[in-house]
């Protein structure tokens, strides 16, 4: 609750006049201290009354893609028996303040307020919660209070379609996926028998209709797994533009398009970040509910280090694909990438906003140098070596 600039100068001509009347005993002005003392006190219960408010809203949608369209509906209520009088509504979308008109909102009627959510940068839009600020009629207290909660508008970078989909383990000849989580053995091919083959491999039907002892080879067809190492580290995204840096928005589109390709084909995919990702807020005050949430809401920050990342990666061998995805800051740390090319098969780097191109052969390791997302993808199926 707050006194206006008229309620102050009440308060102090009440105090003086009070004081004047009981030094000089002139009653008049004892009245008129104790009038004006009396307009600010009935002033202070108006405001503080609450009025009852239902607030609703609903965003269609709650999860777009950078530059998509997305809205916000909110309805009010007045759910009390009185006319809501001298009521000023304000709802937060983002950094914007957006009037929502309840002026003399009649009881038992709602309004509703539709707007567009800004979608223009990747991120978490946080939208309200209502503010309401009530007045008295004589303008001398005004009281702000909160209705309704806050509601996430997630804003998922740009995805941009890839041509094939990176595979580093072996496929069934029938062109499926095994979907058994450790592998299984899969016909491929006969050959010649070699001393040393174990003869319960021998394919007895074949070596009677040739004469020959023939061997069946056969393929791993363990689903492949592909690993996306997001490097979120400032360092490694020096360069700004009004305060954002374009090549790690570039490196979450770029992201975001190979972890949708892979879910597509109902490929195994896991997203890490090199340094540790802040808590964030999701629908019902949950987190958020896939990697495209994640990319939405992650943000640089000055922890972590690709060494120690890159440790982390040897020691849990999450996959057989990996594919890093870094700014110019981050090239002189290639060298603890290409020291995984071990463990994983296949390694592949993203470079987002360097000026110049890394030179050829960094750390052993095929390296796509890209301004952005789209020139990512553009770029995808000529470096694919899988």
């Amino acid at each position: 609750m707050g006194i206006t600039a008229r309620g102050i100068g009440l308060l102090v001509a009440a105090v003086l006049l009070l004081g004047a009347g009981f030094r000089f005993a002139y009653p008049e002005l004892t009245l008129l201290g104790a009038a004006a003392g009396a307009a600010l006190a009935v002033a202070v219960v108006t405001a503080a009354r609450r009025p009852r408010l239902q607030v609703r809203r609903q965003a269609d949608p709650d999860r777009v893609a950078r530059g998509e369209p997305a809205t916000m509906t909110l309805t009010v209520r007045n759910a009390g028996r009185l006319r809501a009088a001298s009521l000023l509504a304000t709802d937060r979308c983002g950094d914007r303040v957006v009037p929502v008109p309840v002026l003399r909102l009649r009881p038992g009627t709602d309004t509703t307020v539709g707007y567009d959510v800004p979608t223009t940068r990747r991120g978490v839009v946080p939208v309200g919660p209502l503010r309401v600020t009530r007045r008295d009629p004589f303008g001398l207290v005004v009281l702000a209070r909160s209705y309704g909660g806050s509601v996430p508008v997630w804003v998922h970078p740009r995805i941009h379609p890839l041509s094939a989909v990176p595979t580093g383990a072996g496929r069934s000849l029938d062109g499926r996926v095994d979907a058994v989580p450790h592998g299984s053995i899969t016909f491929d091919s006969l050959r010649e028998y070699v001393v040393g083959d174990e003869l319960r491999r021998v394919h007895w039907r074949t070596s009677a209709r040739v004469g020959e002892l023939m061997v069946r080879e056969n393929v791993d067809t363990s689903l492949p797994r592909i690993v996306v190492l997001l490097d979120n580290r400032a360092a490694a995204h020096p360069d700004r533009l009004d305060g954002v840096a374009e090549s790690f928005e570039s490196a979450c589109e770029a992201a975001a398009s190979v972890v949708t390709a892979a879910m597509r084909e109902a490929l195994p995919v896991v997203l890490l970040c090199v340094a540790a990702e802040a808590a964030s807020t999701g629908p019902d005050g949950g987190g958020p509910s896939g990697p495209l949430d994640r990319l939405a809401a992650v943000s640089l920050t000055g922890d972590g280090t690709l060494e120690e990342a890159a440790a982390r990666l040897r020691r849990d061998r999450l996959g057989d694909t990996l594919v890093v995805l870094t700014g110019p800051g981050g090239r002189d740390d290639l060298g603890h990438v290409g020291a995984l090319r071990g463990a994983y098969p296949s390694v592949v780097v993203g470079v987002f906003g360097a000026a110049e191109p890394t030179p050829p052969g960094a750390a052993g390791l095929v390296v796509v140098d890209a301004a952005d997302g789209a020139a990512f993808a553009a770029e995808w199926d000529g470096v694919r070596r899988w």
